[in-house]
């Protein structure tokens, strides 16, 4: 029977367990809690969720809903069991949350094939293993990794902006252009008026920000405590209402018409197929609600449709396009492969996702998924060397390929996009 470590009992560490254990594989299955709480966690629980207990849509024309329909094709072990757990949400899948960690703990406890260890691992290991500590990976594991891969591959802080998606941006007022035309006209540009910039930086200024738990007060305590390339967008318009047209949203050598515009916001490109795009240097602490309420102020996003909305908070996490390999295993330790947040990946269904496919690649040797799915293009995400500044990925529709017939209608391409990923799926392992 062969045998496998996996450190770390959360969605990913969990799946991947449930999975091999069902393949016939011997899994020590390894969680410090609850001995050795982290500062999110209230129980010793596997696959505890932490922050909300939904796990968002289940409807096919979101990229939620796809990417459930392709793990359960893909054979999960954590969707047949949250679904049991399924409270009344519209048409959300939220959970009874304590009931769904007690029931992944009773099938791990009694699974013949797992041994569960309630114990912290502080060095990395030396035989096959799956890492999938999650974002909040203890300091002597951390310390670990870091000699492994580099202290330049492993980050802390997650500054993430919002993304748009292409087809919701009002293009008679944005347009195609590079800072001085010095090379391909990649970026998108939103002009501002002067009223109009004096408005959204008002809007910044009184906006309401997301009230972080505990462990992340060192963010909000004081401005120093900020990395300087992590600033919010809200608290750079703190230090001047004129520090953002002079920074990040300067609008020299952007002309429009040959007339300089007062500010310029870009949108950078998320995708080769440019289906979404990135508010750069909008990284921001501002509410959901309030990010689409503000961002929609910019102009030519009036209707913008967010796949993405912005946030900063510490996390860990690795530059997976620069240490890991196809396989998802470290480039610098093959033995060891990466699942969950602690890869890259964002979000409750996608960390199932990451430990679903690592389970699979190990057990099978789970060839890469074809490009039409949304689980294929995360895991194409999490190695594309091509990113120059990678952050975490969850799933959304802008990772896919466009339609070969555009649709009109938003709501029937993304049902096209839906039907097209389940077929190519099906049809890869109806092949396999």
């Amino acid at each position: 029977m062969p045998e496998i470590k996996i450190i770390g009992a959360g969605l990913a560490g969990s799946e991947a367990a449930l999975y091999l254990a069902d393949k016939g594989w011997k899994v020590k299955l390894y969680e410090m809690r609850p001995a050795k709480m982290t500062p999110a966690h209230q129980t010793g629980y596997p696959a505890e969720l932490v922050c909300s207990n939904s796990l968002k849509s289940t409807l096919l024309d979101t990229p939620a809903g796809l990417l459930k329909e392709e793990l359960h094709l893909l054979g999960s072990k954590l969707l047949p069991v949250a679904e049991s757990c399924a409270v009344s949400a519209g048409h959300s899948l939220a959970v009874d949350r304590n009931l769904f960690a007690q029931k992944i703990n009773d099938e791990i406890i009694h699974h013949p094939n797992i041994e569960f260890i309630r114990e912290e691992i502080t060095t990395l290991p030396t035989e096959l293993s799956i890492l999938a500590t999650g974002p909040l990976t203890s300091d002597n594991l951390i310390q670990e990794l870091q000699s492994v891969v580099g202290s330049a591959h492993l980050y802390f802080y997650d500054a993430i902006a919002p993304i748009v998606s292409a087809d919701s941006l009002n293009t008679d007022k944005i347009y195609l252009k590079d800072r001085y035309d010095k090379g391909e006209p990649d970026y998108l540009n939103c002009p501002f008026t002067e009223e109009e910039y004096y408005h959204f930086v008002e809007a910044l200024l009184t906006g309401e920000k997301h009230k972080p738990h505990s462990f992340e007060n060192e963010m909000t305590e004081a401005k120093l405590k900020f990395y300087e390339n992590c600033i919010p967008i809200e608290e750079l318009a703190r230090r001047g209402k004129d520090t953002l047209r002079f920074g990040v949203m300067r609008p020299i050598g952007l002309e429009k018409e040959g007339k300089t515009p007062f500010a310029v916001l870009q949108l950078r490109p998320e995708n080769k197929e440019h289906t979404a795009y990135n508010l750069v240097g909008c990284q921001t602490m501002l509410r959901y609600s309030e990010q689409k309420r503000i961002f929609r102020l910019i102009p030519g996003l009036e209707k913008a449709e967010f796949l993405r909305y912005g946030s900063l908070h510490r996390n860990s996490y690795l530059n997976a396009p620069a240490v890991l390999n196809p396989e998802l295993n470290l480039k610098n330790a093959p033995h060891i492969y990466v699942a969950g947040q602690l890869s890259g990946v964002e979000g409750y269904v996608e960390c199932i996702a990451s430990g679903l496919l690592v389970a699979k690649i190990i057990s099978e040797g789970l060839a890469m998924l074809p490009p039409e799915t949304i689980t294929g293009q995360i895991w194409r995400r999490l190695i594309d060397t091509s990113i120059k500044n990678f952050q975490p990925v969850n799933a959304n529709f802008g990772l896919l390929p466009a339609l070969y017939n555009p649709l009109r209608d938003k709501k029937q391409k993304k049902l096209a996009l839906s039907e097209r990923s389940i077929k190519a799926l099906k049809d890869f392992l109806d092949n396999k």
